[in-house]
């Protein structure tokens, strides 16, 4: 064998082994931002799992309005801001209540949602009931069920009276039972 034989030999070994160090040093570096972006992605998943848990007895007092902004008998939609608003979320920030004033002058306040599917459901005065436009549930002035396919009555905001101001318990997570 010659020496050219050789050297051709020895560049084509010293080439095959770059080869495969190239290869693997790309499969590294591919699995390495891999793995950093999962670790990224994992981060919110993962904050949003486990805030609920640390939040859930973390609640606020939103003041709703005036007694004198109430008169006895009425129900009323009042608005607040949620315990956990962000101000990128825009519209997402704000919620709503039905307060309704007691004839024994306290007051009780409802969530908006029905507790069939969480549509919105709205008071009509005439009829003194709440009722839901998606499925044709009804409810009594005092959140029973009075038809439809509501499973459990209106969920209640825990409401005080403080210096002349209606406030409602709120938590981050809305109050539900769906």
């Amino acid at each position: 064998m010659n020496t050219n034989d050789d050297i051709e030999l020895k560049l084509k070994q010293e080439a095959d082994e770059a080869n495969i160090g190239r290869a693997e040093f790309i499969t590294r570096v591919s699995l390495s931002i891999a793995a950093i972006s999962a670790a990224v992605m994992a981060v919110p998943v993962v904050a949003a799992l486990v805030a609920p848990l640390l939040e859930r007895n973390r609640t606020f007092w939103r003041t709703v309005g005036h007694i004198d902004d109430f008169p006895v008998g009425t129900t009323r939609l009042v608005n607040f801001d949620n315990a956990d608003a962000e101000q990128y979320a825009g519209m997402l920030t704000r919620s709503a209540a039905w307060l309704r004033h007691n004839e024994d002058q306290t007051f009780t306040a409802f969530a908006v949602n029905c507790t069939h599917l969480g549509c919105p459901v709205r008071w009509e005065e005439k009829a003194q009931l709440f009722m839901c436009p998606c499925h044709g549930g009804v409810y009594y002035k005092d959140g029973t069920v009075a038809a439809g396919p509501p499973p459990k009555r209106l969920p209640e905001y825990k409401v005080r009276i403080n210096n002349q101001e209606i406030q409602l318990e709120t938590a981050p997570l809305p109050i539900t039972n769906i």
